[in-house]
């Protein structure tokens, strides 16, 4: 149906190949998606084509198989080692399970895999994250991401198992991420920003020294492509200068197809100003850093200088009318102070009753 709306096959520059586990699937209807997706389709010479694996059920015939189509970098969502804060989120992965699977990656030819990780999760301690950061880094990922737990019960229904009792305070979360931090430092992995780590010489590393770093909403990327296509239930698509989400259950998302429309069920236009405010939000979070432009500071006075002069005060950020820059301390709280240049949240001030969103901590 995308195919449809394009005048010439499409060059594809990126793939990620996630959204929950792509290796529940068999090897074999992987091949047959993506040799699909890829038919008639010119892939681009510097393509990066990654994959999100779960290390119980990726097997080496998945890996050999991705590897035969193209994909380089695998991400293997770890969360944490822990017997006990394993139980309490459902997932029992033995670390040998990890290192199994980091093992085969490699004899695949993979050359980039990466590690997810979770602070903030149930009965986490210090010491135990300090024990699954030694064991990770003792494999040598290429990336680590290393993200807040987002306890969204409401949305997440594994997250019904427990409740806030069983979670870290937030001055307790803080000092797990700090004690995470610490560890990868320490071995070398370079802080990119926003919970990501990697070693010198890694790609994203290399993109975010020299200043070609992305964001989009898979995450960091060493690439900025002008069209993202979204395929699959909930997935986001990005033209640019508009987003359009997918329906988020299968049943509606299916019910469009069959119908002949795209599976889209909402979506927005950037108007002039979110295009002018995405930039300085690219920068904040790829940079460190962005430069003002003076015709845009009525606009920086009334909703974002007051709280850059809050965040200044903490000690996060420096700025003035021409300029803001992240200090050391405010690559811990990334998140929070791109929400000083969010003009839509700050105008609406909209107070709800009802959470939908994860704290920052």
């Amino acid at each position: 149906m995308y195919r449809s709306l394009m005048e010439q096959p499409p060059v594809i520059r990126e793939i990620h190949l996630g959204g929950g586990t792509p290796t529940f699937f068999s090897p074999i209807h992987l091949n047959k998606l993506l040799s699909e997706i890829l038919k008639d389709a010119t892939v681009h010479p510097d393509f990066d084509f990654g994959f999100e694996g779960h290390p119980n059920n990726t097997t080496k015939v998945h890996l050999d198989t991705l590897y035969q189509l193209g994909f380089r970098r695998v991400s293997f969502g770890v969360q944490d080692n822990d017997p006990e804060v394993q139980r309490l989120i459902n997932r029992i992965q033995p670390f040998e399970t990890v290192r199994k699977a980091t093992t085969m990656a490699r004899e695949s030819g993979f050359n980039s895999v990466n590690f997810d990780l979770i602070y903030g999760l149930p009965s986490q301690t210090i010491e135990s994250i300090q024990k699954t950061m030694e064991q990770c880094i003792s494999l040598k990922p290429d990336r680590l991401a290393f993200y807040s737990y987002a306890h969204v019960p409401w949305t997440s229904r594994g997250q019904r198992l427990f409740d806030e009792s069983n979670l870290p305070r937030a001055e307790v979360k803080l000092q797990l991420y700090m004690t995470g931090k610490a560890s990868l430092l320490a071995h070398n992995y370079q802080d990119i920003g926003m919970d990501h780590f990697a070693l010198p010489g890694e790609a994203l590393h290399e993109a975010w020294q020299n200043g070609t770093l992305h964001r989009n909403f898979m995450g960091y990327t060493t690439h900025k492509t002008s069209l993202m296509i979204g395929l699959g239930v909930s997935a986001i698509s990005d033209a640019t200068n508009a987003f359009a989400q997918n329906a988020k259950t299968i049943h509606d998302y299916y019910a469009r197809i069959e119908k002949g429309n795209l599976p889209v069920e909402k979506g927005f236009f950037l108007t002039p100003e979110d295009e002018i405010f995405r930039k300085y939000i690219l920068d904040m979070s790829c940079k460190g850093e962005t430069f003002f432009d003076p015709s845009h500071l009525a606009l920086l006075e009334a909703f974002t200088f007051p709280e850059l002069y809050n965040l200044q005060n903490d000690g996060l950020v420096t700025y003035d009318k021409l300029h803001a820059k992240i200090s050391p301390l405010g690559r811990n709280f990334i998140r929070n102070i791109c929400r000083a240049f969010d003009v839509r949240m700050l105008r609406e001030k909209k107070l709800s009753a009802t959470p939908s969103f994860s704290n920052a901590i």
